[in-house]
């Protein structure tokens, strides 16, 4: 069973391969592999990005309930 890891390790991760890819001194059966794991990290960390951002513009009322945040300019 392995556990998740967190947005930081995940981004860590995506910054050590594409600095392996930019050096340019792997076969390219392992750039290849690579690069479908940096892939699959960019979509995990945009999913991660885009329900922090649905989270924040949400905001609780007096019900507990969330509900969207608008905003005025009063």
């Amino acid at each position: 069973m392995s556990e998740s890891k967190s947005f930081e390790e995940k981004l860590q991760q995506l910054e050590a391969i594409v600095s392996q890819l930019e050096k340019g001194d792997r076969p390219l059966e392992g750039a290849l592999t690579d690069f479908q794991n940096g892939v699959e990290l960019v979509k995990e960390l945009q999913t991660t990005l885009k329900n922090a951002e649905n989270t924040l513009a949400k905001v609780m009322d007096d019900n507990d309930n969330l509900t969207d945040l608008e905003l005025t300019n009063d």
